[in-house]
């Protein structure tokens, strides 16, 4: 129980950042301009963010970040996600701050995304490659790791978007480029697929608790027949199936970001914690994005209304780092070897 209420406590943000970041990103919702076919990198909504210390939140301050948690990480990209904020947070600030330490480079601060290249130094689906300063890749090189800050002018891009109309680029490095950079430790390749599966949950949380809200208002000012069509049970099903696998993927997502903080990612249990909310994210977000657009009709799809700016990404957001598909055959994989007997000391802390 003692765990159990340390992990709670955990989940918990610090309630004046949220404060912030919740007023913040209603004003941007407020102001933006009106949707279209294309999403464009922000770089006045990022200059702000970088002046307010958000763009490197979980950075260490040794590297200038703002040295949080990743429960304060975490509450900023899922209400990033929620304002259909097109900044590279996760990418910039999650991720590529982290591999700069690991690998021991300097982070002068510049827009960064991040990448995993094939062997032959080709790395496909960059989000907002072209609008980076530099590219940091992590390389498998035989049996190592390593980990290059690469300018962008140095590599050969091919503009591209993906199904929510964002930057999401092909790269081209040179193997110099990634042969000789430096080596990190062998437990940095297998964390980024978790760190960025577990940012990638955060996201889709954000958002469809943001699609929670319009559908909730919709069905209350939206009428038919003389009354409002939430007073419908058909609609009422629908909504209620939206809250439900929300506030599960929610719990999934708290749960693991809870053991990642507390433990700082050293914790075995961590594959399965974060399998379990890339899961529940990912099977919640077809509910989700399905019953929103029923609710809302052919209104829902119109280039001016605010939820396909959730209801695309929510769908990108949860195939990248691991299909529902592939953590759900590990998740499998990893129930099966633990045996009757250690199935159950596994759903309650990761470990076989």
């Amino acid at each position: 129980m003692a765990d159990l209420e340390r992990l709670a406590v955990s989940t918990r943000p610090d309630p004046d950042l949220v404060g912030m970041l919740a007023d913040l990103f209603e004003a941007y919702r407020s102001t933006r301009p009106a949707p279209t076919e294309r999403v464009e990198f922000d770089p006045a909504l990022w200059a702000h963010l970088d002046e307010l210390g958000l763009t490197r939140l979980t950075a260490s301050e040794s590297s200038g970040g703002s040295g949080a948690s990743w429960v304060e990480g975490a509450a900023l990209l899922g209400l990033a996600a929620a304002a259909g904020a097109p900044v590279p947070l996760a990418e910039h600030g999650v991720l590529g701050a982290w591999l700069l330490e690991e690998a021991g480079l300097p982070n002068d601060g510049a827009l960064r995304t991040v990448c995993r290249p094939d062997p032959s130094g080709r790395a496909l689906n960059v989000t907002f490659a072209r609008d980076a300063a530099a590219i940091v890749a992590l390389w498998e090189d035989g049996d190592c790791w390593r980990v290059a800050d690469v300018p962008t002018e140095r590599t050969r891009l091919t503009e591209r978007r993906n199904l929510a109309g964002e930057p999401c680029d092909t790269v081209q490095f040179e193997l110099a480029d990634l042969e000789a950079a430096p080596l990190v430790a062998d437990t940095v390749g297998h964390q980024f697929h978790l760190r960025g599966a577990l940012a990638r949950s955060a996201q889709v949380c954000g958002a469809m608790e943001r699609v929670l809200e319009v559908v909730l208002t919709h069905a209350r000012e939206r009428e038919q027949f003389g009354r409002p069509i939430g007073k419908f049970q058909a609609i009422q099903h629908l909504v209620a199936d939206i809250a439900t696998e929300s506030s599960l993927a929610r719990a999934a997502t708290d749960t693991a970001v809870a053991r990642a903080a507390t433990t700082n990612w050293q914790d075995p249990g961590m594959l399965f914690t974060v399998g379990v909310a890339k899961s529940c994210v990912g099977h919640a977000a077809s509910v989700v994005v399905r019953n929103a657009h029923q609710v809302l009709g052919a209104i829902g799809t119109t280039l001016e209304h605010e939820l396909h700016v959730l209801t695309k990404p929510i769908l990108v957001r949860r195939s990248e780092y691991g299909s529902v598909h592939e953590w759900d055959e590990t998740l499998a994989e990893l129930a099966a070897s633990a045996g009757r007997d250690r199935l159950w000391p596994l759903i309650l802390t990761g470990r076989r």
